[in-house]
């Protein structure tokens, strides 16, 4: 029989949940209020850059912080950050609405511009900006506080619990309520999703215990050696480097086709906003499926054998979504991504949780994410001028499409060389490895 998870999981959890459903409700928002100050893809893609350039120049200071100092403080500080963030956004935007053009006339083609867009695109790439950072912090520290107080046997299931959750709040329930209410006020999704940040805060505050690693250092940060000593440690795990160095290619790819998805909706699929957020529903059924399949697909055909299978798969679905108009087509192919999206992370997470030294997790951790997650703001920039370029070499449609397509092109040459690189019997050595006592 399986062990319960304990108080402080259920906490996380929560805390998790709610915060996700904020999230949910901006997936809507933002990408809304960007498309009402300009149609040009390339200013659209800076923003997803601005939110994932942190990834390439603080994740690595951020693992040190985070082997440093109580994770779950870091937790708490980055949420109360975010809502302050956020809940100054919501006022710009309701003491703005009225130069902003409709939810209905964007979904229309028949937006204009609003004056003064040079502030409010600053508004967004600094709001961007400073969310990054503080998402590098908090996820770090996220990922590196459940293995201290889940046991290393439970961290599949307690992960796919989490991302499940997380998946139906930020795609199932988050989306179409956002759709909903930003017809109702450009401003109100905003100040729900401050108060959802503002909620995770609060509810984290009270997991009980201390989340300092044992034994960690104090005093001066030697920023050098204690991040050199992170990278060291990475790249001579052959295994955990292959998979840094693949994820990394692969978020660059649906970064790329991700980066101008607004444009894609309104211009090809020919959606609103509330009809948007109903696409964005596949991904919580797909990825909450997914969080439960995925510890039992991967025992029973091999852990390996799924990463393989969700490398073929993830091409499919960009090079599907990249040749259609249909949405109920597009709805699938999100469906199938997310749910293979969540059974990587499933297998990956937990792996690095179990087989990385405690001491070493947070720096490790952040060393894997400047690989996998760096390579983001790259793709989401590269996706812009993609269009740009293709817009003007064809038409907006083939503009529109070809960075889904591009992506599964790389997607096929990825596959070839993951093959002799990613295994069950490698994954299983790497297991038993960290298993042994230190000698």
């Amino acid at each position: 029989m399986a062990k319960p998870l304990g108080s402080n999981y259920w906490k996380l959890w929560t805390a998790s949940a709610v915060s996700n459903f904020g999230d949910g409700v901006s997936t809507i928002a933002y990408p809304w209020l960007a498309s009402a100050i300009t149609r040009d893809p390339v200013q659209i893609s800076l923003i997803a850059v601005a939110t994932r350039l942190p990834w390439l120049i603080f994740t690595l200071p951020a693992g040190v912080i985070t082997d440093r100092v109580d994770r779950r403080k870091i937790m708490v500080v980055m949420d109360g950050f975010r809502f302050l963030l956020t809940i100054t956004v919501a006022f710009v935007v309701l003491a703005g609405h009225e130069a902003l053009a409709s939810p209905t006339a964007i979904a229309a083609g028949t937006a204009t511009p609003p004056t003064h867009r040079g502030a409010w695109l600053a508004l967004l790439y600094g709001t961007a900006l400073a969310f990054g950072f503080a998402e590098v912090l908090r996820d770090n520290a996220a990922q590196t506080l459940m293995p201290a107080f889940v046991e290393p046997e439970n961290l599949e299931r307690a992960n796919g619990r989490l991302w499940g959750a997380e998946m139906v709040m930020n795609s199932l329930v988050g989306p179409p309520i956002g759709g909903l209410i930003i017809a109702a006020a450009f401003s109100l999704p905003f100040f729900v999703d401050a108060g959802t940040f503002a909620f995770a805060a609060i509810g984290l505050t009270v997991i009980s215990g201390s989340f300092r690693t044992e034994g960690a250092a104090t005093g001066k940060i030697a920023w050098k050696t204690e991040i050199a000593e992170g990278v060291k440690w990475l790249w001579r795990h052959r295994l955990l480097r292959s998979m840094a160095l693949i994820l990394g290619v692969m978020n660059a790819m649906f970064s790329m086709a991700l980066a101008t998805y607004v444009l894609f909706v309104q211009e090809i699929l020919h959606l609103d906003a509330v009809r948007f957020g109903l696409l964005l529903t596949a991904g919580a059924i797909g990825g909450t499926i997914g969080s439960v399949v995925a510890p039992r697909l991967s025992k029973a055909i091999g852990s390996g054998t799924s990463l393989f299978l969700i490398l073929i798969g993830s091409g499919l679905t960009l090079a599907v979504t990249g040749i259609t108009s249909s949405v109920g087509v597009v709805w699938v192919m999100f469906f199938v991504g997310s749910f293979l999206g969540v059974l990587w992370n499933v297998i990956t997470v937990s792996l690095r949780q179990s087989i990385i030294p405690d001491r070493l997790l947070g720096r490790v951790n952040s060393v894997y994410r400047l690989f996998a997650w760096g390579m983001i703001p790259i793709g989401s920039l590269l996706g812009g001028v993609v269009v740009e370029v293709a817009t003007k070499l064809a038409s907006r449609d083939i503009g529109l499409r070809m960075p889904f397509l591009l992506g599964a092109v790389v997607f096929t040459i990825l596959f070839v060389l993951a093959l002799p690189r990613l295994n069950t019997r490698q994954i299983e050595l790497a297991r038993a490895e960290a298993e042994k006592p230190a000698s």
